[in-house]
């Protein structure tokens, strides 16, 4: 064990005794100045894009489709307003892999009213004048009777057929299907394309997909969005019940915090518990059942996800990793038995300063709704910045053209010379862009608008830190509870962090955000080279995000302790910062031990609280218990609403407790830094409260010694402990 002026050397000096100081310094100065102005320029410069996006972009460019003219589909106030949904002429055009480099047909589209809902050619149909006038919903303007169906064709008035279709994003796609394993169109696996071809149903999946992407996916996302249409109260209600839980959690741990505590272990090993045991039942219950031993790899990928339920290896799979998470929090609490008592004393006390600071538990809120206009104002922008181009249009061909894919106009494409050169091309439609300086750094203005999205979210986080901290601090540096604490300290720390230090948490955030925006590099990076071969980029780029992940949780770790330094003493991020990491490093072993321990216990509250949420939304949604039969609504997919109820539980369990964390992170500093400013003396009392310097004094020993000096005259320090005792009981 080194000499303790050679251990202070190396991790700082202690705080010295300072008979004036009372808490969160209130006469202190702005701090990163610098900083604070170059956020404010940098917002300023946010809302320039905003505006600037506002005016160039057009959001219906995202909410109708567009037809070959550049027109929109089913827009009030337009010619098309009765027409909602694009036809594709020849959908099978679209199997060309051209659509899937310039994501554009390179066939005629039109809006019309409905979409077409039986089989019909243009040469049968000519022949019948109720079925031509059908057809010619169907058509360009200006198709009459008197013209034959070959001068039609030829100026690509009207597509040579019409396939049964279903609408899907306001788009008409092929109504496919399957009979006996073969690919069906409105029910017949064979049609005559118009052109005098039998062709295949199947020709018109690769088609489908290119237009769509995946045809698979239409069907689950539309069964995802029924679901939800059927089930989203009862969502609502789910997470009102996680709402309400977590609240009634952090009352009783107001009152009961050691009792709680230990009932919140024995409910979490008793729920996994459980899950095992229910795995295993239904594991046992499909033994002999036709199909149940196939195995994941057999099955592949399903959009049914229901399916994965009935085979053995999936409940196999289930079992085992609830028993992974059994036993290693098994073996945490055996091995954690004795700090366990001392992090409870951590969370009574932090438990006292919550019932002081009552309104810390709705500033979360306040944070949240900062959070939604945050998000809100980046994802309008993003979306204005996306429709901010002007529409293209392209030369499309079926021939031989040296113009083929040649920007052109369509207004007098039909008098043109590439008309003239190649007579069977259009003037379509292509896509939207520009040559504009706009349109040129329209790629930089998206960057400017995520960047900033990370920077004002981290301000926002970082802004309710160091509130709650400064609250906190104001309750722990009070030597009599509540008297010598502010009236209102939230309010006190919130006004005292928006005056004093905007360009501290701008500092700290900015820090972050740098950061986070490399990551979204790098993922972006891993994205474009998944069909790479160099092993070697591979690996390292595997190397850099995995060094990026664990730099991004050191900041927010340096970040959190730092905003709680600020709170108290008022000095700027690096200062701060500094004198956080050598404060913790001072106290490595209690940081390992105490405060860590104390995270792990928070962390098993929300898992509780997400364990009993989610276990009445599987019995409920699932239909398990006859009593919710009738009750439950039919759905395609019951983990839909599952799943949605379990992650909403997590985050606000997650908001409720954040608070406990943060208050629990601050008393820990202070409480390092209460041990190295005094040492219980009569001249010098602890400003911890006696029950938490009671459970922590006899741990001393345990950690690390040098952290702070023996109480100099126990009988004086016995006398300050009982008379806080009472302060406390009678506050409380």
């Amino acid at each position: 064990m080194p000499e303790e002026g050679e251990y202070f050397g190396k991790h700082g000096e202690p705080r010295k005794y300072d008979p004036s100081f009372k808490g969160p310094i209130q006469n202190r100065g702005c701090t990163d100045i610098a900083c604070c102005i170059l956020f404010i320029v940098a917002i300023l410069g946010y809302f320039a894009v905003g505006i600037l996006a506002w005016s160039q972009g057009d959001p219906r460019k995202v909410i109708y489709p567009t037809d070959s003219r550049g027109q929109f589909c089913g827009q009030a106030g337009t010619p098309l307003e009765n027409k909602p949904y694009l036809f594709y002429f020849n959908i099978m055009k679209c199997a060309s892999p051209m659509v899937l480099l310039e994501f554009q047909c390179p066939t005629t589209q039109m809006c019309v009213e409905k979409c077409p809902e039986k089989f019909m050619t243009l040469v049968k149909a000519y022949v019948n004048r109720n079925d031509f006038d059908y057809y010619r919903k169907y058509c360009k303007e200006g198709v009459t009777n008197s013209m034959g169906v070959p001068q039609i064709l030829k100026e690509g008035l009207c597509p040579a057929m019409l396939t049964p279709s279903l609408p899907f994003t306001r788009r008409c796609f092929p109504a496919l299907g399957q009979k006996g394993g073969v690919v069906t169109v409105g029910n017949i696996t064979h049609f005559e394309d118009g052109i005098g071809n039998i062709r295949e149903a199947k020709d018109l999946v690769d088609g489908v997909k290119n237009a769509t992407v995946v045809i698979e996916a239409r069907q689950v996302v539309m069964k995802i969005f029924e679901d939800y249409t059927q089930s989203w109260y009862w969502i609502l209600i789910g997470l009102v019940i996680a709402m309400l839980t977590s609240l009634l959690f952090i009352v009783l741990l107001r009152f009961l915090a050691g009792i709680m505590v230990w009932i919140m272990i024995a409910l979490v090993i008793l729920v996994i518990g459980y899950g095992i045991f229910h795995c295993y039942m239904e594991y046992a219950a499909l033994k002999g059942e036709p199909g149940a031993n196939v195995t994941l790899q057999e099955l592949g990928f399903q959009t049914d996800f229901t399916v994965y339920l009935q085979i053995r290896q999936t409940w196999l799979a289930f079992m085992i990793i609830l028993a992974i998470v059994e036993v290693i929090i098994i073996l945490l609490l055996i091995f954690l038995r004795k700090r366990i008592l001392i992090a409870i004393a951590l969370i009574k006390e932090a438990s006292r300063a919550i019932g002081h600071v009552m309104c810390s538990l709705v500033y979360p809120l306040f944070t949240f709704f900062l959070l939604v206009i945050v998000i809100a104002y980046w994802a309008v922008t993003a979306v204005f910045l996306s429709t901010s181009n002007e529409p293209v249009y392209k030369v499309f061909n079926e021939t031989l053209c040296e113009h083929s894919r040649a920007t052109c106009e369509p207004a007098n494409y039909s008098i043109s010379p590439m008309k003239a050169q190649c007579p069977d091309s259009e003037c379509l439609f292509a896509f939207y862009g520009g040559e504009t300086v706009y349109h040129k750094y329209l790629i930089g203005l998206q960057f400017y608008n995520v960047f900033l999205f990370f920077w004002c979210a981290n301000f926002v986080t970082a802004l309710g830190q160091m509130t709650l901290a400064g609250a906190f601090a104001s309750y722990y540096w009070a030597f009599v509870k509540p008297d010598d604490m502010p009236a209102f300290p939230v309010f006190s720390a919130l006004g005292r962090s928006l005056r004093y230090h905007t360009g501290t948490l701008a500092f700290g955030s900015l820090i972050l955000s740098i950061i986070q925006i490399i990551r979204v590099l790098l993922e972006y990076l891993d994205h474009k080279l998944k069909g790479a071969q160099n092993k070697f980029a591979k690996f390292l780029l595997c190397c850099l995000k995995c060094c990026f992940w664990c730099l991004e949780k050191f900041i927010k770790f340096l970040n959190r302790n730092a905003y709680i330094m600020v709170a108290i003493y008022g000095k700027n991020f690096c200062t701060s910062a500094r004198d956080a990491f050598f404060l913790l490093l001072r106290n490595m072993i209690r940081v390992a031990v105490l405060d860590k321990v104390t995270d792990f216990l928070l962390f098993l509250g929300k898992l509780l609280i997400v364990g009993l949420v989610g276990v009445f939304a599987f019995f409920f949604f699932s239909g398990r218990v006859r009593a919710f039969e009738n009750t439950a609504p039919s759905l395609h997919y019951y983990w839909v609403p599952i799943l949605t109820v379990v992650i909403g539980s997590y985050l606000i369990a997650h908001g409720f407790f954040s608070v406990y964390a943060m208050c629990v992170d601050t008393l820990f500093l202070c409480f390092c830094e209460d041990l190295e400013r005094n040492d219980g003396s009569a001249a010098r009392p602890y400003f911890m409260s006696s029950s938490l310097h009671e459970i922590l004094w006899k741990n001393q020993a345990e950690d690390q010694p040098s952290s702070s000096a023996q109480p100099q005259d126990d009988d004086d320090d016995e006398d300050i402990r009982s008379k806080r005792q009472q302060q406390e009981e009678g506050a409380d």
